[in-house]
């Protein structure tokens, strides 16, 4: 996959390109980031990327020109580039979310624009990006950060990205449910045990657990993740034992 990123600030990148999953993807030859500082393509001697805006405001705006020119000069050069998505990270588009983050991983070119300041001129919303994406309803200085968010998503759903493809299956969110709880040794810590079922050995049972807990966690912290999960007979008792306080009914240890 090639993940090209418009940025003022190339060097914030630095750590994250270079630790864990996405270093390693990259030396697998899975993930190629390309940082482009859209400043370079500035059409003054001062490479001036701002501007006031029109009809008066506070804060400054990213112009147009260094962001159209650098997304034309990468296609011209690359022309798979061409038909990539275009991705303005601002506060106004669609909320990021794994679906989101599994549907542009089908993709094999993803361009990334970074916004700074106030925002970024309008036109490049409605003639240089094919869509705009948020990380939360939140603020930050910039678009970085939300790249890097975005970037290490995808990058992770890619084939060969993992090690281990069965930790993508059993991820948060991957199932529509968050994860359940997980232990390692000691088995007693502090007083604190691991629970009986998870050291029994039966599968079956371990299996179960998780599926329940994971439920369970769920329901207490994200139920809102549950109306958009078709879910079984079982699972519609659980929930039912859930809501009537019968945790020891529903095989529940909580903590």
């Amino acid at each position: 996959m090639n993940i090209v990123i418009l940025t003022l600030f190339p060097e914030m990148f630095d750590g994250v390109l270079h630790s864990s999953i996405l270093r390693r993807a990259q030396a697998a030859g899975e993930l190629h980031v390309e940082l482009v500082n859209f400043r370079d393509y500035a059409e003054d001697k001062h490479r001036t990327v701002d501007d006031y805006p029109f009809g008066g405001d506070a804060g400054m705006l990213l112009k147009p020109h260094p962001l159209f020119r650098a997304v034309e000069s990468l296609q011209n050069r690359t022309p798979e580039l061409e038909t990539a998505r275009i991705v303005l990270l601002s506060p106004q588009g669609r909320v990021f979310n794994q679906s989101v983050a599994a549907e542009y991983a089908l993709e094999d070119n993803l361009i990334l624009i970074c916004g700074h300041y106030e925002g970024v001129d309008d036109r490049v919303r409605a003639h240089l990006a094919t869509e705009e994406l948020s990380l939360g309803d939140f603020v930050l200085t910039g678009g970085e950060i939300a790249a890097m968010a975005v970037m290490d998503a995808v990058a992770r759903l890619r084939p060969g990205v993992l090690g281990n493809a069965q930790s993508l299956v059993a991820e948060s969110h991957q199932t529509g449910l968050l994860e359940y709880p997980q232990f390692t040794r000691p088995a007693m810590y502090r007083g604190f045990a691991v629970p009986d079922t998870l050291m029994s050995g039966n599968h079956a049972k371990v299996e179960e657990w998780r599926h329940r807990h994971a439920l369970y966690r769920t329901w207490s912290k994200r139920p809102e993740l549950l109306r958009q999960r078709e879910l079984s007979d079982v699972e519609r008792e659980w929930i039912r034992l859930f809501e009537a306080g019968d945790f020891q009914g529903a095989g529940i240890e909580v903590r």
